[in-house]
């Protein structure tokens, strides 16, 4: 099994940044791909972002594409999300996730969550 905790959420005004942290811990040895994930009130789970933890490879919804920026570090294990230019519409929980395969099986259907932090972005 693999443990994610995400932290770095919180409140922020709109045109602010904020930098969420994935920390992995378990049996690491096979995630193969990390991204964020997030839920607004009464609307789906939707991906945000992933990186191959292999090749470094990104990938980014259209909604966040130039604002967003994930990375990680594999000493620590642990996956960061880069947030910019925030508006109220990134207002949600965002959910930081883990897959055994990679990215493209992982943006729809990840092996681990974490348990969730709450970003919210005033206007």
């Amino acid at each position: 099994q693999v443990q994610l905790v995400e932290s770095g959420g919180g409140l922020v005004q709109t045109g602010g940044s904020l930098r969420l942290s994935c920390a992995a811990s378990g049996r690491t040895f096979s995630i193969d791909s990390m991204g964020w994930f997030r839920q607004a009130p009464r609307k789906e789970r939707v991906f945000v972002a992933g990186i191959s933890w292999s090749s470094g490879g990104t990938w980014y919804a259209d909604s966040v594409k130039g604002r967003f920026a994930i990375s990680k570090d594999n000493a620590k294990t642990t996956a960061y999300l880069q947030m910019d230019s925030l508006n109220p519409e990134d207002t949600s929980v965002y959910y930081c996730a883990a897959g055994r395969s990679i990215v493209a099986r992982m943006r729809t259907r990840p092996d681990y969550w974490g348990q969730g932090t709450q970003v919210t972005v005033s206007s």
